[in-house]
C-alpha cells in the first residue's frame, strides 16, 4: 500500500527487490510519532486525520539523491550552449531535490558572465515534488558531507560560508534561482518555454507509461532548438517519439524532427 501511495502521488516506483527501502526510509517518521510498526503507520495514514502524516510518508520514501556538479561535463556543456541564446536564456531543473544541481548551474553561469560581460545571467527555475527538500534548497545549507560530494574546494571557498557544522551558499546564488513545488506526473510545466530542461535521474523511477506522458509535457516546454538533459544512464530511445538524440550536443536530446542547428529564441 505504501509503495502504491508513493507512485500515485509522485510517479516514483519502488521495485519489489528494493521493498526494504520502505521501512528504512520510514523509520525516522515512525520514531518521531512513536508508531511501532508499518501496519500501525498505514492505519494512521488511512485515518480521517492522516493527511499531514501521509505527506510526511511520501516525502520520506522519495529518492532524493543529489550532489554538486554531478556529471560536470554535461553541466558545462549546458552552460556553454547558453552563449547561443539571444537575450536571456531560461533553464529548468526538474526534480531538483535539495538544490545542488541548480546551485551548480548558478555557479557556472556566474563564472561565465564574469568572463564574458556581454552575457545575461539565465533565468533558473528549479522544481521538486517535495516541499521539505525545497525548503532545504531555498535555505542553501548543506552538511560537510554534502558539500564534499562533487564541489571543488575552490568553488566551496568562493561560494559557501561555514556556519558551525554546515556550509551556507552565497545569498546571491540562491536569489538567482526560483524554487517551486511541481509534480511532473500531474502538473503542467512552469509557464513559458525553456532553452534547456534538466530532468536527470528522475524518470528512472517512473513506469513506462508515466515516463511517456512526462516526455510529452517536457517537449511542449522546450523552445525550438532547446535541449533536454537526462541522466547518464537514461535515454529517450524506445521511450518516446517526442525527442531524439541531438546531433549538435553529444548526450543531449532535442525535439524529434527539429531542424539541425536551429537557433533558440
Amino acid at each position: 500500500m505504501l509503495a502504491a501511495l508513493l507512485e500515485s502521488r509522485t510517479g516514483q516506483q519502488i521495485a519489489a527487490n528494493r521493498a526494504w527501502r520502505i521501512e528504512t526510509a520510514l523509520k525516522p517518521v515512525m520514531r518521531a510519532r512513536a508508531i511501532e510498526s508499518l501496519d500501525a503507520l498505514v492505519a494512521e495514514v488511512l485515518s480521517p486525520n492522516g493527511g499531514a502524516l501521509c505527506d510526511a510518508v511520501v516525502d520520506a520514501m522519495l529518492n532524493q539523491e543529489s550532489s554538486f556538479f554531478r556529471d560536470a561535463g554535461v553541466l558545462e556543456q549546458v552552460a556553454a550552449l547558453m552563449d547561443e541564446v539571444p537575450g536571456r536564456a531560461r533553464v529548468w531543473s526538474a526534480g531538483c531535490s535539495t538544490g545542488q544541481e541548480p546551485l551548480s548551474m548558478a555557479m557556472l553561469f556566474t563564472e561565465a558572465c564574469a568572463a564574458r560581460p556581454t552575457l545575461i545571467f539565465p533565468e533558473i527555475v528549479a522544481t521538486d515534488v517535495s516541499e521539505p527538500v525545497l525548503a532545504k534548497a531555498r535555505a542553501g545549507r548543506f552538511s560537510q558531507f554534502e558539500v564534499q560530494r562533487g564541489l571543488p574546494v575552490r568553488r566551496m571557498m568562493r561560494w559557501f560560508e561555514q556556519d558551525g557544522a554546515e556550509w551556507v551558499a552565497a545569498p546571491y546564488l540562491v536569489r538567482n534561482i526560483s524554487f517551486r513545488r511541481h509534480n511532473l506526473v500531474v502538473d503542467q510545466p512552469p509557464a513559458g518555454r525553456f532553452d534547456a530542461i534538466l530532468c536527470r535521474n528522475v524518470l528512472l523511477y517512473f513506469s513506462p507509461a508515466q515516463r511517456h506522458d512526462v516526455f510529452d509535457r517536457l517537449v511542449g516546454a522546450l523552445r525550438p532548438g532547446g535541449v533536454l538533459v537526462l541522466g547518464a544512464g537514461e535515454t529517450v530511445i524506445g521511450q518516446t517519439e517526442a525527442f531524439a538524440p541531438s546531433q549538435r550536443y553529444r548526450g543531449l536530446y532535442e525535439h524529434a524532427g527539429a531542424p539541425r542547428g536551429a537557433a533558440t529564441g
